[in-house]
């Protein structure tokens, strides 16, 4: 059982990983990329995105996921934060990857606290 809680895991920082692969590309596929706001928030947050996902992959840390929690968090209210809400598709995105960038991280926050030793 160990070894699946500890796949399980890693599959949740695979997801994290692609998720800030979706999240860098965003600003050309959705069409943003001239907007400096927009397009530096999803840059910015893909790169600290993808760093942690490649650290906790390679040395699991409980803050690692609490980090990207907070960084999912931060995707959802950034177009109100940040200016960019008028424009739909910067915001859709933003909201849509930080939702599932928190989803992911809580899950994976909520599966260490229920089992602490299989990530050992």
């Amino acid at each position: 059982m160990a070894f699946s809680l500890t796949e399980n895991r890693r599959s949740q920082d695979w997801i994290n990983l692609v998720l800030a692969v979706c999240l860098f590309i965003s600003p050309w596929v959705v069409g943003f990329a001239g907007e400096a706001a927009a397009a530096w928030n999803a840059w910015v947050v893909a790169v600290v995105l993808g760093a942690i996902a490649v650290a906790a992959l390679t040395a699991f840390a409980e803050w690692e996921e609490w980090i990207n929690l907070l960084l999912g968090i931060w995707l959802v209210i950034s177009p109100w934060t940040l200016g960019f809400a008028a424009m739909a598709g910067a915001m859709w995105t933003a909201i849509v990857l930080g939702a599932l960038v928190a989803v992911v991280s809580a899950w994976a926050v909520w599966d260490y606290r229920q089992h602490p030793h299989a990530h050992a």
